[in-house]
């Protein structure tokens, strides 16, 4: 008697949360949707949005900087929004706002901003990925991205993003939203986020904030090419994943049809008979 009076109710709380999920996605989607038309639409907005991108694409420490420092008590803010916008929606690697923020506000206090503006990026790139599903996704990041990203998460789990965070160019955006469409919690995310991220920007800060000259552009020519040789080195293992299953897809095809052939070959119909 029991056991048939909790059905309902877990019926209705099972209704409940549908439905609650189809709220939650209709106002993520139309915040989403009300932010790129006052891009697009409002011209204050959209040139300040295209001078960003602009600025952040093309890699100049010192113009960002500038812009950073002109925002004088705001600086800070201005910076974590930058952080913030990059991780949704801008291909650009994170350490050139890393860098500069080094330089703004002091390697420590630049790390710490880095880090926890980073964090926030990240999250919302996870549940915009987890609420919406890929079809939104897809228009966030390109497809041949995020299957190369797929395959390399179905390899190495939740190991891909320490994986990931370790490098300085890959653009956060693409792994949490990968990330979001698994099935992985947001806790091993957000844990795994938070201490993959924190080598590379207190590293990226400390070459940021304290040295200068020949010694800054030797350190990041190190880390850059130590970061293509890990690079490759996923390139590698994601290529060799794919090309394992399909000759294991092969293979199987093969045994079928070599089976076909056996069971309807003249001598097994003999046999048979």
């Amino acid at each position: 008697m029991n056991n048939f009076s909790s059905q309902p109710i877990a019926h209705e709380d099972q209704e409940k949360f549908e439905r609650t999920k189809r709220m939650v996605r209709r106002i993520t989607l139309g915040a989403l949707v009300v932010v790129i038309l006052a891009c697009l639409l409002v011209p204050s907005l959209r040139q300040g949005v295209g001078y960003i991108f602009s600025l952040l694409s093309s890699g100049d420490i010192n113009a960002v900087v500038e812009y950073i420092r002109s925002f004088g008590p705001l600086a800070a803010v201005v910076s974590a929004a930058l952080m913030v916008l990059q991780s949704l929606a801008a291909p650009i690697p994170a350490f050139v706002i890393t860098l500069s923020n080094a330089v703004v506000f002091g390697w420590w206090q630049g790390a710490i901003l880095s880090w926890s503006s980073a964090m926030i990026g990240a999250t919302l790139c996870f549940f915009i990925a987890r609420i919406l599903g890929r079809d939104a996704v897809a228009h966030f990041v390109t497809t041949g991205a995020l299957k190369t990203v797929d395959k390399f998460f179905e390899r190495f789990g939740a190991h891909a993003i320490l994986i990931c965070r370790l490098l300085p160019f890959m653009s956060f955006d693409y792994v949490s939203y990968a990330a979001g469409l698994t099935g992985m919690s947001f806790l091993k995310f957000i844990v795994a986020t938070g201490i993959g991220q924190l080598p590379a920007t207190i590293v990226y800060s400390y070459v940021g904030g304290t040295l200068t000259g020949g010694a800054q552009m030797l350190m990041m020519g190190l880390l850059i090419a130590f970061s293509a040789f890990i690079l490759v080195v996923i390139v590698y293992q994601v290529f060799k994943s794919k090309n394992k299953d399909l000759m294991e897809e092969t293979d199987s095809v093969d045994e079928a049809e070599q089976t076909n052939e056996e069971a309807n070959s003249p001598a097994t119909t003999n046999q048979e008979n």
